[in-house]
C-alpha cells in the first residue's frame, strides 16, 4: 500500500499540544490539514502556535520565508466537525477517555468517506476498544506520535483485533513520508514504548529504595556511565510523577498484576504529596530557585596499584588495557583468572552478574572482591559505579577506586545492591524487549527502533544484550531472581531459548 497522497486532506481533532504538532507535520508534508477543537477558539490558537513554532525555525534558518507561509496556508481551522468531511486521513488528539474517542469516531464515521482511516493518537487505551462499537473498526488505526511530535521520531502503528491490514500500511508508509520512523505494534498494554521502558524507571526506584545510592548519583552513572541522555529521576521530574506513576499503574493493572511493572511506593508518596516534579517546583530535585543539576557522589582520589593481573580472555573490559599501561600500571595475563581484574594480587574486580559482592565473595574463590556495573563503553565512560563486599576493607575499595581514576575516571560507590542499577537496567529492558517480540507485539527490530527513536536510548536493549552477550543477560536475571524470590525478574522464553541455541535476537 502506498501512503496518503499529499493532495488529500487529513483532519486532525483535537488542537492541544499533540494535535497541533500533527497538523504542522501534516502540513509540513504537503497535505491540506483541517483542524477542529471542541473549544471554538481551540483551533485557530494552535494556529498561531503552529506560526510561532514556525518563525523560530526561520529564525535558526532550518526553514524559508516562503516554506513557511506554504505550512501556513495548508492549515485550516474548523468551526464545525462536519468540516473534516473531506478528509481521507483523521487522526484524534483528544482526552484519554474511551467514551470520548467511542463517541468521536462514531460521529466522523458519519461524516467522513466510507474509505477514510480513523487514527487514534491515545498512548494508552485499546484501539480494539475504540473500534469496537464502530460499523467499520477495520478502518481504525493507532497513530501514536511523540511529544513533541514535531522533533520526535517515532510513530507507533497500532493495529486493534480489527484493523486490516492494508489500512496499518498505508498509515505506516503515510507516517514514513512524514519523515517520521514508524513501527508495528499490536493492540497491548503499553505498546511497545510505555511497556518497554517500565524498567528503567522501576530498576532505579528500587534501587533508590534500598538504599544503593541517592538519585542525584544513580542519574548521573545512567548518563555518564549507561549512556542515556537523562537520568531516571530527573526524567521523572520532567515528564511529572502524576503522569509517569499513572502510566505505570495503568500497565500495572493492565497486565493483571504482573509483579514486573510493580509500581513505586517512593513515587506514589511524591504524588500524594504533590511533589510532581518541575511543574509543582519539587519532585525528586527542587526547582523553585534554579539550583541546577545536584552533585553526585563521587570517591576521592586515591593512589593507583603498581600493577593489574588480567584473564587470558577480558571480555568485556578488555578494551581497558590500553589505556591502564598508558597510565604506567604493569599488566600481566593469568590464564583461567575468573575476576576480570586482580590489583596487586590482592583486590579482585568483576563485572556484576546479578548478585551482590557479598555473595559472591562468601561462595567463589577470589581474593577481596569489588563489584563493577556494566558502561555502554568502558573506554569513553566519564563516570564507572564500585560496589565492595562486606568482608573487604577500606583500603581494597580505594586501590580499585584509585584504578579507575588512573584512567580519568569518576567513580561513585553504591552499597552492595544485586546488579547495581545500569547492568540490572540493561538486562530488564532486554528482557521486557524481547517478551514484546516473543507474544507478536512487535518485531525485534522495531522495538529497538522504537526505542532509541521514542525516548532516545543509546542502543536498542536487543542490540545492547547481543553486545554484552545473551548468556550474561540471562545469568544477571536468573541471579536476581534468586536474590529477590520474585517473579519480576524470570527470563523471557525469547531470551532463554536464544541462549541456549546460541542465536542471534536481531
Amino acid at each position: 500500500m502506498a501512503a496518503v497522497s499529499a493532495e488529500l486532506a487529513v483532519g486532525v481533532v483535537g488542537a492541544g499540544t499533540m494535535g497541533s504538532g500533527i497538523a504542522q507535520v501534516a502540513a509540513a508534508a504537503g497535505h491540506p490539514v483541517l483542524l477542529f477543537d471542541a473549544d471554538p477558539q481551540g483551533a485557530t490558537t494552535a494556529k498561531g502556535r503552529i506560526a510561532s513554532a514556525l518563525a523560530r525555525l526561520v529564525e535558526k534558518g532550518r526553514m524559508g520565508g516562503p516554506e513557511r507561509d506554504e505550512v501556513l496556508g495548508r492549515i485550516q481551522p474548523c468551526a464545525d466537525l462536519e468540516d473534516l468531511g473531506q478528509a481521507a486521513l483523521a487522526v484524534e488528539a483528544i482526552v484519554e477517555d474511551l467514551a470520548a474517542k467511542r463517541d468521536l469516531f462514531a460521529a466522523l464515521e458519519g461524516i467522513l468517506p466510507r474509505n477514510a482511516i480513523l487514527a487514534t493518537n491515545t498512548s494508552s487505551i485499546s484501539v480494539t476498544a475504540i473500534a469496537a462499537e464502530l460499523a467499520r473498526p477495520e478502518r481504525v488505526i493507532g497513530m501514536h506520535f511523540f511529544n513533541p511530535v514535531p522533533l520526535m521520531a517515532l510513530v507507533e502503528v497500532v493495529s486493534g483485533l480489527a484493523t486490516d491490514p492494508s489500512v496499518a500500511d498505508t498509515v505506516f508508509d503515510t507516517a514514513a513520508a512524514w519523515g517520521k520512523s514508524p513501527v508495528h505494534t499490536k493492540s497491548t498494554p503499553g505498546f511497545i514504548v510505555n511497556r518497554v521502558a517500565r524498567p528503567f524507571y522501576a530498576e532505579a526506584l528500587r534501587v533508590l529504595t534500598e538504599g544503593g545510592s541517592d538519585a542525584a548519583t544513580i542519574d548521573a552513572v545512567m548518563r555518564e556511565a549507561g549512556g542515556f541522555r537523562m537520568g531516571p529521576f530527573e526524567l521523572m521530574d520532567l515528564i511529572g510523577h502524576d503522569v509517569n506513576f499513572a502510566v505505570t499503574c495503568s500497565v500495572f493493572d493492565a497486565y493483571f498484576g504482573d509483579q514486573r511493572f510493580t509500581p513505586s511506593l517512593v513515587q506514589q508518596e511524591l504524588v500524594l504529596g504533590g511533589y510532581l516534579g518541575r511543574k509543582s517546583g519539587r519532585g525528586f530535585f527542587e526547582y523553585t530557585n534554579d539550583p541546577g543539576r545536584p552533585s553526585p557522589s563521587t570517591a576521592p582520589t586515591f593512589h593507583p596499584p603498581g600493577g593489574v593481573s588480567v584473564s587470558d580472555l577480558p571480555g568485556l573490559l578488555g578494551p581497558l588495557l590500553a589505556s591502564i599501561k598508558d597510565a604506567g600500571i604493569v599488566i600481566r595475563t593469568v590464564a583461567g583468572q575468573s575476576a576480570d581484574l586482580v590489583l596487586d594480587g590482592r583486590v579482585a574486580i568483576a563485572i556484576t552478574d546479578g548478585r551482590s559482592a557479598t555473595e559472591r565473595m562468601a561462595v567463589e574463590d577470589s581474593p577481596s572482591l569489588m563489584l563493577l556495573d556494566l558502561a555502554l563503553d568502558y573506554t569513553t565512560a566519564t563516570r564507572v559505579v564500585l560496589a565492595a563486599a562486606d568482608q573487604t576493607t577500606p583500603d581494597d575499595l580505594a586501590l580499585a577506586s584509585g584504578l579507575f581514576q588512573a584512567l580519568g575516571k569518576s567513580v561513585s560507590v553504591f552499597d552492595d545492591v544485586p546488579g547495581l542499577v545500569v547492568m540490572r537496567t540493561v538486562c530488564m529492558l532486554a528482557n521486557e524487549a524481547a517478551d514484546a517480540v516473543n507474544q507478536g507485539v512487535c518485531s525485534a527490530t522495531d522495538v529497538d527502533m522504537a526505542m532509541r527513536r521514542g525516548v532516545n536510548y543509546p542502543l536498542g536493549p536487543l542490540a545492547w544484550a547481543e553486545r554484552i552477550g545473551v548468556d550474561r543477560v540471562v545469568q544477571v536475571l536468573s541471579n536476581l531472581a534468586s536474590s529477590y524470590g520474585e517473579d519480576r525478574y524470570r527470563v523471557s522464553p525469547l531470551l532463554q531459548r536464544k541462549f541456549h541455541a546460541r542465536g542471534a535476537l536481531l
